[in-house]
């Protein structure tokens, strides 16, 4: 087959793949941590996350994507244009075909109630416990300790 007859085969069929996705024009977040649910299938206009690939924006009829997050501020903008931004210490994003979005997350702030001074007290903590730990797993802990600590005063500042 000529790489002229499959590219033809290839652009029909992903025609058809595309057609047949069941994209919405308003997208559902469902956003919840271990101690509280911010979001249950609310509808909002857009969700930005950080995460290990690198931080992105999700709108309605976002390609569907699983995401691992990593400690930093996920924003929503509400339909009416209000932003809430919370601080979150790690967990997924999940964008499905139908613009429903789950953002399950360990623990989850909202930015305004992070008190920066303490914030930095425990950066302050956690980096001493770093420069002291002993063995490579205190080391791995401390350094994922101070990660989040890092994260955490840059969104309260």
């Amino acid at each position: 087959m000529s790489i002229v007859k499959n590219a033809r085969l290839l652009a029909t069929r992903g025609a058809r793949l595309v057609q047949s996705r069941n994209y919405s024009d308003e997208m559902k977040l469902t956003f919840a941590a271990a101690n509280k649910t911010f979001y249950d299938a609310a509808v909002v206009r857009q969700i930005d996350v950080p995460s290990f690939s690198g931080s992105f924006g999700i709108l309605a009829k976002h390609v569907p994507t699983l995401a691992v997050l990593k400690p930093g501020v996920v924003q929503v903008l509400d339909n009416d244009g209000k932003l809430t931004k919370y601080f979150v210490s790690s967990g997924s994003v999940t964008v499905n075909e139908d613009s429903s979005v789950q953002v399950l997350v360990e623990e989850a702030h909202n930015v305004e109630d992070i008190d920066v001074a303490e914030a930095r007290q425990l950066l302050s903590k956690y980096q001493s416990a770093l420069s002291s730990a002993g063995d490579d797993k205190a080391k791995a802990e401390a350094a994922i300790a101070v990660e989040v600590a890092e994260a955490l005063v840059k969104a309260a500042e």
